[in-house]
């Protein structure tokens, strides 16, 4: 479980199931509210930028490569989510916290546990917390857009990486 502790996109993406409990659409349930979660929250937008990163250096003709190490910790993935309104930055910490859970939760549920009802019921049990945390990302979201303040990152035609706030504003 040590191996778990690494950072967000680790220890949500590391919960296995067990064969017999495997669903297919539960399955996508939970991965597009744990990609909802990555997503808004900040850890998506680290890989960004450290992949945009290592694209620079390729495109500079660096030899060798540093490539990245992320330690996506809450609070930088927060950061670098780019929240204006405290608030929605608070909601979507909220998130970040449940969703590190999960793994915990879902390991219990496919190594500890023996018996099937305890099994479905746990493993249910971290799909529920999952879900909520997906509505705290969503909700963190909205709050942003209300403000008409979502952080985007962008790409220009030649690879940079743009930013703007604003909807109908043009990325700089």
């Amino acid at each position: 479980m040590k191996s778990m502790r690494k950072g967000i996109v680790v220890r949500v993406f590391r919960t296995v199931a067990k064969r017999e409990s495997l669903d297919p659409v539960e399955m996508v349930a939970f991965n597009s509210d744990a990609a909802k979660v990555l997503s808004i929250c900040g850890p998506i937008r680290l890989v960004q930028t450290e992949i945009d990163k290592v694209i620079d250096q390729v495109a500079a003709g660096t030899k060798p490569l540093a490539l990245p190490k992320i330690l996506g910790k809450r609070e930088k993935c927060i950061e670098s989510a780019g929240f204006s309104n405290p608030y929605a930055k608070a909601k979507a910490l909220a998130a970040l916290h449940i969703a590190t859970k999960v793994a915990e939760i879902d390991f219990a549920a496919c190594f500890v546990l023996k018996e099937l009802d305890q099994i479905a019921i746990t493993a249910a049990a971290g799909h529920e917390a999952m879900r909520a945390a997906a509505r705290l990302a969503d909700e963190a979201r909205e709050m942003e857009k209300a403000n008409d303040s979502v952080f985007r990152k962008p790409h220009a035609r030649d690879g940079r990486q743009l930013s703007k706030r604003k909807l109908l504003d043009k990325p700089q």
